[in-house]
């Protein structure tokens, strides 16, 4: 079956608008672009500084290091970081040029309480607002939905820009590819006909930049070191080497490496998930570049498929839906089929698919080398013809049931737990008097 030039240029604008480059985790680099677009709005440094978010993006930016700030954590840093040394042209690498004179007016700023951090109800998962003031002036700049996607800007009490409303289009400017028409079949067609001169540039700055922060991770001490005592304890085989390189990228971002990562559904850890199996399994079994790059179109899309059912933050770990994309793009390598590459996603999400979200920090390492080993033993199943079968648990005879099934687990289903490991991570609720 071959696509229409209609669909497959729908597959194309997708990827162009997910795989965009951001340094460490997006969370904090989202409140740092807020930051600086409201700080170039003020056209003057700011008095101070409020900023207002939905619950799910304090879970993400609570324990993670902020990229280029010398160690520092949290909201405030990555606001005022973004004030005082971020460059809003740069979106997603926003902070990528601060220097040792910004890191320091950070430090000295968040110590003096220029900034105040606040939870937004009843607002989007991903909501972001930068508010500063002056004497005489003041500017706000508001985020929702995507990383990028500027909803409002004020300035002095007037409203300057709105926004259409975003449906997926995780750029500012972007045209939207349209999610809702992706299906199985049609990554599969696509990434077997399309010609690669369309994304090949993409594809092979994914590959670069998130095999240089794996290599980083596995080479130095980043975080809990997750990859690396993968490789000391399982051995060096291709499976062992996929989870270990999947791991190491996310133990060097999420402990504050300044190094960027391409992303994938708005994330830098799924974007490393998706990209590091393919690559390990390519080097393993010689194949041809053109073949890896369009083992990697499967693994990105399956990936952005599943992950758009859900949305961009949830209580469903989106290591999970990234390492759905990196077993099916390996089934994919293997000369698997449609039913197999299917099989392969539906052994994954049998099997991994309730690993919480409890926030960005460094054991999201693990819980991609966890979803990865379960998406490596789904790809083994499928292809020896071995597959969880309809009817157990949310597990479907078709696939495509079977992954909005587990997106609206994620999307709806997971909303309360969302809520409630938000309570537990700012200490609203006393957990001992409720066991």
């Amino acid at each position: 079956m071959q696509l229409t030039k209609e669909l497959s240029d729908n597959y194309t604008t997708i990827l162009k608008e997910e795989l965009m480059a951001a340094m460490g985790c997006t969370e904090p680099i989202a409140i740092a672009y807020a930051a600086a677009k409201a700080r170039r709005e003020l056209g003057e440094m700011p008095d101070h500084i409020r900023i207002t978010c939905s619950g799910n993006m304090i879970k993400n930016v609570k324990g993670v290091t902020v990229p280029n700030s010398g160690g520092q954590k949290g909201i405030e840093t990555a606001a005022v970081l973004g004030v005082v040394g971020g460059d809003a042209d740069r979106m997603l690498e926003v902070i990528a040029n601060a220097d040792d004179a910004a890191r320091e007016k950070t430090r000295e700023l968040v110590r003096a309480g220029i900034c105040d951090v606040t939870l937004a109800e009843n607002v989007p998962n991903l909501y972001i607002k930068a508010e500063m003031w002056t004497k005489d002036h003041e500017a706000a700049v508001t985020i929702e939905e995507h990383h990028t996607h500027i909803s409002e800007i004020e300035k002095d009490g007037q409203t300057v820009f709105v926004a259409e409303k975003v449906k997926s289009d995780p750029g500012e400017d972007a045209p939207a590819g349209d999610r809702t028409r992706m299906t199985l079949r049609g990554i599969i067609d696509y990434a077997s006909s399309v010609d690669l001169s369309e994304v090949e540039d993409l594809l092979d700055r994914q590959i670069r930049f998130n095999s240089a922060i794996s290599q980083e991770g596995l080479d130095n001490p980043w975080g809990a070191r997750v990859g690396k005592t993968i490789l000391e304890n399982w051995g060096d085989d291709v499976k062992s080497c996929a989870c270990a390189r999947a791991a190491a990228g996310s133990d060097a971002r999420m402990s504050g490496c300044p190094m960027p990562v391409i992303i994938n559904s708005g994330s830098g850890n799924q974007g490393i998930t998706v990209t590091m199996p393919i690559v390990t399994y390519a080097e393993k079994w010689h194949l041809s570049r053109e073949k890896t790059l369009r083992c990697l179109l499967v693994s990105n899309l399956v990936s952005i498929y599943i992950k758009h059912y859900i949305g961009a933050l949830s209580a469903f770990c989106g290591a999970v839906s990234a390492a759905c994309g990196a077993g099916a793009g390996i089934t994919y390598m293997s000369g698997g089929t449609y039913e197999q590459i299917g099989g392969t996603i539906t052994n994954t999400l049998g099997n991994v698919g309730g690993i919480v979200c409890d926030g960005a920090k460094p054991s999201c390492a693990a819980k991609i080398a966890s979803s990865v080993h379960a998406a490596l033993l789904g790809h083994y199943m499928s292809i020896s013809q071995k597959e969880f079968q309809g009817g157990e648990g949310f597990v479907e005879s078709d696939v495509e049931m079977t992954i909005k099934n587990m997106g609206y687990i994620g999307k709806v289903g997971m909303r309360e737990t969302d809520r409630e490991i938000l309570n537990v991570m700012i200490d609203k609720v006393d957990v001992e008097s409720c066991l």
